[in-house]
Formats: structure tokens, sequence, C-alpha cells
């Protein structure tokens, strides 16, 4: 009703048109959450490697932080796919989609191998998704025109990750 009524007042009174082509104001979108997320799936999947090789990993104290870390790395998992489909599907428009191509197979690669990592315990498959997560922002901040380095993280697990040089 709002919207009827601002419609038959914008002649009036001459409003300006504004059109969105996002969910959330513009420039907000920035992939640092979802990296962020894969480097905590590959924490994670370390921690539950540590209680794997402890001298009595099935003592409570074990079970219990194993249990927790399962959980964690299915939350980080989510989050990330959460993050590069909104991201995917909100940002990348026509213009993004002629000079990057590959996004559509790369973003359902990373659907696949966050899957992967949410179904197992490899620290390999991690450090793949991280990978993937990387070249998502990479594709992501070249459609701004920003340069992009990789620097390791000032954390475990101390991996290169992709941040825009600003």
């Amino acid at each position: 009703m709002l919207h009827k009524t601002l419609n038959l007042l914008g002649p009036l009174f001459q409003f300006e048109r504004f059109n969105a082509h996002c969910d959330i104001p513009c420039r907000i979108y920035d992939p640092a959450t979802a990296i962020i997320a894969a480097l905590s799936v590959i924490r994670v999947i370390d921690i539950m490697n540590e209680i794997e090789s402890q001298d009595d990993p099935s003592c409570l104290s074990s079970i219990n932080t194993l249990i927790r870390c399962v959980q964690r790395k299915e939350e980080e998992a989510e989050k990330l796919k959460h993050e590069v489909r909104v991201i995917w599907g909100d940002y990348f428009k026509e213009p993004q989609f002629q000079s990057h191509p590959d996004i559509h197979e790369l973003t359902h690669n990373i659907m696949l191998k966050a899957s992967v990592c949410k179904q197992g315990s490899k620290h390999e498959d991690a450090e793949n998704l991280l990978e993937l997560v990387n070249q998502f922002a990479e594709i992501f901040w070249a459609t701004k025109d920003i340069k992009t380095v990789r620097i390791v993280a000032p954390y475990p697990p101390s991996l290169p990750v992709v941040y825009p040089q600003i």
C-alpha cells in the first residue's frame, strides 16, 4: 500500500527514482566471512585429528571436545556455503558472468567441497575448500577492479588467504 501511495505522489512531488539490484546496500558484499569460515573448518579438523592421536581419545572430555568440534565444523561449513551463495546469487550479474564465466562452476565446486568437509574430517579436503574460496574472492575483487594479495593468516592454521589491496 505504501508503495502504491508513493508511486501516486511521485509525479506530484517529483521524487527521484532509485532502483536496487541487491538485497543489501551495494558494496557491502565481502567474501572475508567465507574465508574465515574455511579457516575455521581447517582448524576444527586439525583439533579433531589431535584428539584422535591422544593417548586415550575415548575419555569423556575427548569425546565431548570431539562432539563440539563436529558441531562447529558443520556450522562453519554451512556459514561458508551461505556466504558464497549470497554473493553469487545477489551480487554477481550479467557483466560479471561475462567477464568470469567460470564463477558458476567454481561456486558449485565450493558447495560440493563444503559438503565433503561436513561429511568427513580430511585436512586435505578442507585446504582444497580454502583454495576454492580464495579463488572466489579473487574473482569477486577483480569484478570491482581491486587487486588482491595472498597473505598467511596470523592465526592457526596459518594458511594463505586472499585480501584486497586497499
